[in-house]
């Protein structure tokens, strides 16, 4: 058992309880809320002779999660370069990981000015920024780590391919969740005869209202024009991990979906233009942002907050009289679905539905999988197996991270195909991976079109 946690949470963590099984894990990591999480054994893991040397590209969110496995694990991973605009996060990450104020850049672009200096690059950019940096890598030799979306583009998509393919390098696409344990069992029972042959599966994705709120109104991802489409911002994990788990080529699509409540006209009467510009209903409004960010202090991952807790509040309080953050929801430059339906349909008459909702009180993915001498239920993180032929039901747990603890696990995965120069070590490369967003771009084309629309790769 390790050091610093009780012998409950350890039994918690393993899944160990009446009537359940405990999916396999061995090491540990941390999730992106610092939490511990277990990373399995790999049989085809070697302990590199030297770390893997990668530069990241965007310092945010994302970047951090990913570069904070070089903190852990500095054997295995050295951040040696970071490009970011924001100053304040420029700085942090390379205090964090002691890189050099030569190879400290302003933006991508900067970065391949410089002859090749690492082994590979992070890419966790913004959504369109993500086609010119790797494009740029592919063609300097680095192999890739790069955050989805692909790109928002799927001539673009396809255009990151076909370079990688013809340089040979290493592309890995962070469709984490095909590295989550969950959802790899839950692969398993489904191609192991525990249901018979696959039918049908349902699955739904519950945004909560203030997720939604938070990143697709006033957020980094609330206009598609100027981002991605929310079937590939939020979704392209969804479409991924249906794609995956079937492991059958997807034949056609067809989408329903709009928006429909953050609009203008469904505006409160007495709101104003910003939450804190006297609204007089600010304070039972489920989206205040005053209440949000400032009393609860949630939802602050993507605040640039100092390090001196005490100024905090004023910090806040500044984006939330000057950034979208602190906008009424029903008067930002927003046009993304606040729900949207997807029906699939996969090779050998295998059939998905999947569901999207902003406007739920819980988050966490539910999966249902209907095979024809069994069934599974699951919510990310639990399922339990129904079998049909004897009665026997099975419960199976495991408590990770809100990616299902695959996003450390995805990292591991690629330091290994970096380092043995081996893609098959990974689930999630580019080759792998591309398929779900033609479907997340078929999808929007159905949604908008209101057609049924044949996917081809």
């Amino acid at each position: 058992m390790p050091n610093n946690i009780s012998r409950r949470d350890w039994l918690r963590i393993m899944g160990i309880a009446a009537g359940t099984s405990a999916l396999p894990v061995s090491s540990w990591a941390y999730n992106e809320k610092g939490e511990r999480i277990l990373l399995p054994e790999h049989p085809l893991h070697k302990k590199p002779g030297k770390p893997v040397t990668a530069i990241t590209c965007g310092a945010g969110s994302r970047g951090n999660v990913y570069g904070n496995y070089a903190v852990a694990y500095p054997g295995e991973l050295d951040i040696v370069g970071v490009a970011e605009p924001i100053a304040v996060r420029n700085e942090r990450y390379a205090k964090k990981h002691n890189i050099e104020a030569g190879n400290r850049f302003n933006t991508w672009e900067d970065v391949f000015k410089r002859p090749k200096f690492a082994d590979a690059v992070i890419i966790s950019t913004p959504d369109n920024l993500h086609y010119g940096p790797c494009m740029a890598a592919l063609k300097m030799g680095y192999d890739v780590l790069l955050e989805k979306p692909i790109s928002p583009s799927e001539k673009e998509c396809r255009e990151i391919l076909e370079l990688a393919k013809k340089n040979k390098r290493i592309v890995a696409v962070c469709h984490v969740l095909r590295y989550a344990p969950y959802f790899i069992k839950l692969k398993e029972l489904m191609h192991n005869g525990s249901i018979g042959e696959i039918i049908s599966i349902q699955h739904f994705e519950p945004i909560h209202h203030v997720h939604m709120s938070h990143s697709y109104v006033r957020g980094n991802w609330h206009n598609s024009k100027e981002t991605t489409p929310i079937i590939l911002a939020k979704s392209c994990h969804d479409l991924d991990i249906l794609k995956w788990m079937v492991d059958k080529h997807c034949t056609h699509i067809s989408a329903f979906g709009d928006l429909k409540w953050f609009r203008k006209e469904n505006a409160p009467e007495g709101s104003t233009e910003r939450c804190v510009d006297g609204c007089s209903i600010e304070g039972s409004c489920p989206y205040s942002a005053k209440r949000i960010y400032l009393d609860k202090r949630s939802w602050l991952h993507h605040f640039d907050l100092p390090e001196d807790k005490s100024k905090h509040a004023e910090v806040i309080m500044d984006y939330l009289k000057n950034s979208n953050y602190g906008k009424c929801v029903y008067r930002v430059n927003n046009d993304q679905p606040d729900h949207y339906t997807t029906n699939i349909l996969f090779e050998n008459n295998i059939t998905a539905a999947f569901s999207m909702e902003a406007f739920t009180s819980y988050e966490g993915r539910r999966t249902r999988v209907m095979g024809s001498m069994g069934d599974i239920v699951g919510d990310m993180y639990k399922f339990t197996h129904t079998d049909f032929r004897t009665g026997k039901v099975t419960e199976w747990k495991q408590e990770t991270d809100g990616h299902g603890g695959g996003d450390w696990r995805l990292v591991a995965d690629w330091i290994q195909a970096v380092s043995q120069q081996n893609p098959a070590l990974l689930s999630s490369t580019i080759d792998a991976s591309i398929e779900s967003h033609v479907m997340g771009f078929a999808a929007e084309k159905s949604r908008k079109e209101k057609v049924t629309v044949a996917v081809k790769m």
